[in-house]
C-alpha cells in the first residue's frame, strides 16, 4: 500500500501543472493588449477614434467644385452650371419642404383634418424631390447644399414667422414658394436642354415640375371663396 506522501505527490503535481499559464495567455496579461478594447486579437482597437474633425485634413470635395468622377459625357462647364441651378432649387425645396411640416403641425380651423392630412402628404413628396436633386447633384461631381443655415443662406424663399398662422395665410405662404420654384424650374428646364443635359431637364420637368403643379392645385383650391352651407 502506498504511503500518504506519496500518494499526495502525483496531486501536487498535476495542480502545479494546471496553475501554470499558457504562453500565449501570458503575454496577453503582461500588457501586450493595453489601451486596446477588450477582445482577444491585441492588433485590433475596438474603441471609436472620437474628435477628428479637429484638425482635419483638406475635405475631399470643396462646395461649390465640380469633379469628373463619373464618366456621363458633359463637360466640366455645363456640369457646373446644372450643379449651381440644382443646388438652388435643392435650397428651395427643402425650405418648402419644412413649411410644410410647420404648417401640418400647427393649422387650425375648420378644414383642420383635411389639410392636416394634405400637408403631411405633401411634405413627404417634396422629400422625394430633396433627394433626387441632392442624387443629382453628386452624379454630375457636385456637392450637395445640405445644413439648414446653409440652406436658409441660399433659398429664395422668405423666411416663415415661429408663429402660429391661419389656414389661409398658410396656404398663401405655400403658394408663394410653389411659384418661385416653379418659376426657377421653367428657366433651369431650358438652360438644362440647350447645355445638352438631358438628366438635369427630365428630372426638373418629369418631377419637380409636375409634383410642384399638383400640389399647387391641391393647395389653392383650399382658398377660393365658396360657401360652405349654401349655394348661391
Amino acid at each position: 500500500m502506498a504511503s500518504p506522501a506519496k500518494a499526495a505527490a502525483p496531486k501536487a503535481a498535476v495542480a502545479k501543472k494546471t496553475a501554470a499559464p499558457k504562453k500565449n495567455e501570458s503575454a496577453l496579461a503582461s500588457g501586450a493588449n493595453a489601451g486596446k478594447g477588450a477582445g482577444s486579437n491585441a492588433a485590433v482597437d475596438i474603441q471609436p477614434r472620437l474628435n477628428q474633425q479637429q484638425n482635419a485634413p483638406m475635405p475631399t470635395q470643396r462646395y461649390g467644385t465640380v469633379s469628373q468622377r463619373l464618366p456621363i459625357g458633359l463637360s466640366e462647364s455645363t456640369r457646373q452650371e446644372s450643379v449651381t441651378m440644382l443646388n438652388q432649387l435643392l435650397a428651395d425645396t427643402i425650405t418648402l419642404r419644412d413649411m410644410y411640416k410647420k404648417h401640418h403641425w400647427q393649422v387650425v380651423g375648420p378644414t383642420f383634418y383635411q389639410l392636416h392630412l394634405l400637408f403631411d402628404k405633401h411634405y413627404e413628396e417634396q422629400s422625394v424631390l430633396v433627394d433626387a436633386i441632392a442624387e443629382r447633384i453628386q452624379i454630375l461631381g457636385g456637392v450637395a447644399i445640405a445644413m439648414a443655415h446653409d440652406v436658409a443662406e441660399l433659398s429664395t424663399i422668405p423666411r416663415v414667422p415661429r408663429d402660429r398662422e391661419e389656414a389661409p395665410i398658410q396656404v398663401s405662404r405655400l403658394l408663394d414658394g410653389h411659384q418661385r420654384i416653379l418659376k426657377n424650374c421653367h428657366d433651369y428646364a431650358d438652360k438644362a436642354d440647350e447645355c445638352g443635359d438631358d438628366g438635369t431637364n427630365d428630372l426638373i420637368v418629369s418631377q419637380l415640375v409636375r409634383t410642384n403643379e399638383m400640389q399647387v392645385w391641391f393647395v389653392a383650391e383650399h382658398v377660393v371663396d365658396s360657401p360652405l352651407t349654401q349655394a348661391e
